[in-house]
């Protein structure tokens, strides 16, 4: 383990520790302390305090990943293996990473977890906000003998999963946005990101990435959207970043197998019932375009229907959103 990160476990639980006590813990010099704890600083935008007579401690606790804590939560959940699970301190982003791996012949199913991302992607190049040792940033990979058109629609069946796990949390105001936000009053509470690599024929190598926030604190003023995140959501049930990595891992991978054998058709109706513009009067725009009719829902290839002029168009790209410029 980098003696950073071994700091950072220490310091986890949010009280204060002397110079003294680091130093043992490192085998170092209480200066040396000081430099690594800059080191962290700068390496990890976390606050640290230092008081004097007093030592060290992290301004807010940290809940930090534990792999043995995950892959127990799997086998609680009935998941007897899975193929890997790979647990970065920092990395630019999980669906890099394990698109860069799954090209090295990494098995299907594997998971990549970190507890920070310096380039988290969202959809169409944006940022996605990923702060140290807080939220979820998760992906899985999923090999499949499909081309990779037959693939778009597992991203909106992989919201479904997402939103199976929030009504377990008793997260029961989430809905969806086409294709892949999930939204709490109307605020972005989580997203997901599908990255697909194959010959147009298939085979398929696909990374589905999600973004779950559960305590930004004043890390989301960098957010350019209305956000939330299940800290600030009332009556949400008790959980562990741990407990969340391993159910998510165990919905996404339900979610996947389903959609190998049946493809989207299962999910539609679960989507229609958590679909925020159901009926309403939207915008679609894409570069040059934009597009305004009534939202009718989603077809089994994943594509958004909507109604122009009496008639029904079906688009697969674009930005959605309410005519009136809600949501």
């Amino acid at each position: 383990m980098p003696l950073s990160l071994e700091l950072i476990e220490r310091l986890a639980d949010g009280r204060f520790h002397s110079g003294r006590e680091l130093g043992q813990l490192l085998g170092v010099s209480r200066t040396a302390v000081w430099k690594k704890l800059n080191r962290i600083k700068r390496t990890y935008g976390l606050e640290i305090d230092a008081v004097k007579g007093r030592g060290y401690r992290l301004r807010e606790p940290l809940d930090l990943l534990d792999q043995e804590s995950i892959l127990q939560g799997l086998t609680e959940g009935g998941l007897e293996r899975l193929p890997a699970l790979h647990l970065h301190a920092s990395i630019d982003s999980t669906n890099s990473w394990l698109l860069q791996q799954a090209a090295t012949g990494v098995e299907s199913g594997a998971v990549c977890l970190a507890e920070q991302q310096l380039a988290g992607k969202g959809r169409h190049g944006r940022q996605w906000v990923s702060p140290f040792g807080r939220n979820i940033y998760l992906s899985m990979l999923w090999r499949s003998e499909l081309p990779p058109m037959q693939i778009a629609g597992l991203s909106l069946a992989s919201a479904i999963g997402v939103m199976r796990l929030l009504h377990q949390l008793n997260v029961t105001e989430a809905g969806l946005k086409w294709p892949n936000d999930i939204l709490w009053q109307d605020k972005k509470l989580a997203g997901l990101l599908l990255e697909v690599a194959g010959e147009a024929s298939g085979p398929s190598q696909v990374v589905i990435g999600v973004g779950l926030n559960t305590r930004l604190g004043g890390q989301g003023e960098r957010i350019d959207q209305p956000w939330v995140d299940l800290s600030a959501i009332p009556h949400v049930m008790p959980h562990t970043r741990n407990q969340l990595a391993s159910a998510m891992i165990l919905r996404l991978r339900d979610v996947v197998e389903c959609y190998r054998l049946d493809g989207l058709e299962p999910f539609i109706d679960e989507w229609r019932q958590h679909d925020l513009l159901l009926g309403k009067e939207v915008v679609i725009r894409s570069p040059g375009q934009a597009h305004k009719g009534e939202h009718l829902g989603i077809d089994p290839s994943g594509g958004i229907r909507i109604r122009i002029n009496d008639r029904v168009q079906c688009f697969h790209a674009g930005e959605v959103s309410l005519r009136s410029g809600g949501c």
